[in-house]
């Protein structure tokens, strides 16, 4: 990857959004603790073990620059309510993947849509000299919320992707393009 992983954070209103911290730990297995979020989750988090795997994998995301993923934290509470993560291949390229999920506490408060305009424009910013374009949002298509999220921040749906592990239902593909400079 060509782009840089420092500067400043990703902004919205009303929220922090910074790299996961292994004291985050806590509070990933609380979140976790809603069905609705496993339901739409690959990776549990049941106890603190689970989560100490799943900050490892954040972790070396950031590492290996394919994995930017953020905790999406109420400014003035500091309590966590989404996470948004840019997934990028190896060789970085013109496409990467965002995906999110948000706290039970924090639905229907604009927490989503929030984070991810704001994951959206850093990305963009970020990787434009690694020749980032687009942008694909994918969701089962069972998720309602999820496709009004993306929305409402300006991904267009695209197509309806057969199921295929770990996936049981089919998907939709949403996209965004980069808006050009100038």
């Amino acid at each position: 990857m060509t782009a840089p992983l420092t500067g400043p954070a990703p902004a919205a209103s009303g929220l922090l959004l910074r790299p996961f911290r292994d004291e985050d730990a806590p509070a990933l297995v609380e979140v976790y603790r809603d069905p609705v979020l496993r339901h739409f989750t690959q990776a549990p988090v049941t106890d603190e073990a689970d989560a100490a795997r799943w900050l490892d994998v954040q972790r070396r995301g950031w590492a290996d620059g394919d994995r930017c993923s953020f905790a999406v934290l109420e400014e003035e509470s500091g309590t966590l309510v989404a996470n948004v993560v840019l997934k990028r291949g190896a060789a970085g390229g013109p496409r990467a993947e965002v995906g999110y999920w948000t706290a039970a506490a924090a639905r229907g408060r604009g927490v989503a849509p929030r984070a991810l305009e704001a994951l959206t424009r850093w990305a963009f910013e970020a990787f434009a000299a690694d020749g980032l374009v687009r942008l694909d949002l994918l969701h089962q298509v069972d998720n309602r919320a999820s496709c009004q999220v993306a929305e409402k921040t300006g991904y267009r749906f695209e197509t309806v992707l057969p199921a295929r592990p770990p996936f049981p239902l089919d998907g939709h593909l949403h996209s965004r393009a980069a808006v050009p400079a100038g």
